[in-house]
């Protein structure tokens, strides 16, 4: 598998289906093979989305544990050649990830990251 996305969430219900259309749209575009995998709550709107697209995976915690507690499961539950982190709250682009893979895949990065020069909330 090419990219595991991981998308920690808390209080993002509205959110997810325009972040998981956004991230699918990416995906095929680029012909990657990927899965994503929200964690945290919002689980009727993450089993709703896996019915849509098996390749949406979701852990979902008793309580809010934090980002940091999301995170590393994640990590350690994905498949991906190369994983990538994302906000669910839309402010981190899915455009972006073709860009992100290329330089962890041709460049030979072993660690991308990148932060917003405009905020948009």
């Amino acid at each position: 598998m090419d990219i595991s996305v991981i998308v920690p969430l808390y209080n993002e219900a509205e959110s997810l289906p325009v972040l998981h259309d956004w991230i699918e749209r990416v995906m095929q575009e680029n012909h990657y093979t990927y899965e994503i995998l929200f964690i945290n709550d919002s689980w009727q709107v993450i089993q709703a989305l896996r019915e849509k697209n098996a390749n949406v995976h979701g852990i979902c915690f008793r309580r809010n544990y934090g980002k940091s507690a999301a995170l590393y499961c994640g990590f350690a539950a994905v498949k991906g050649d190369v994983v990538i982190t994302m906000d669910a709250d839309l402010q981190d682009s899915p455009d972006e990830i073709p860009e992100l893979y290329r330089m962890i895949t041709e460049k030979g990065f072993d660690l991308v990251s990148g932060w917003k020069q405009k905020r948009y909330d």
